[in-house]
């Protein structure tokens, strides 16, 4: 009896197992079409679109959507649409993309873009520090 109860234990684990491995790859394909989803998002010309898309891939942390919302900020015509991706590139974290805000902080026309981004650079240099001081 005790032989039978081991091995349908073992047939529960495994079956689950498999379960948690195939709901993992399901979730893994959603995140991936999500964020194809939201790249063709940031292309739009529907501002509302364009600016949700810029701030989940952000929320995210799309290492894909970096060189995409760099050009946003470079090129977006809209202030908004420059401190979206700005936000969405200090989410993600990518030293390339900071590069271009820390550089937004001196050379953009907006006073108002010009600030977001100093706030967002400021705070990752700050969780940069923190981040030192708590692995000594």
């Amino acid at each position: 009896m005790k032989k039978y109860v081991s091995i349908a234990i073992m047939m529960a684990v495994i079956f689950s197992t498999t379960s948690l491995a195939a709901n993992k790859t399901k979730a893994l394909k959603a995140s991936q079409q999500a964020v194809e989803s939201l790249m063709m998002g940031l292309e739009s010309e529907n501002y509302g679109l364009k600016l949700s898309s810029a701030y989940m891939l952000g929320e995210l942390s799309s290492k894909k959507a970096v060189f995409s919302l760099m050009r946003m900020l470079r090129t977006a015509n809209n202030e908004d649409e420059r401190i979206v991706a700005a936000l969405a590139l200090y989410k993600i974290g990518d030293p390339a993309g900071l590069n271009i805000v820390k550089k937004a902080i001196s050379f953009d026309e907006s006073g108002r873009v010009r600030k977001h981004c100093s706030d967002f650079y400021h705070q990752y240099v700050l969780n940069l520090k923190g981040k030192e001081a708590k692995s000594y």
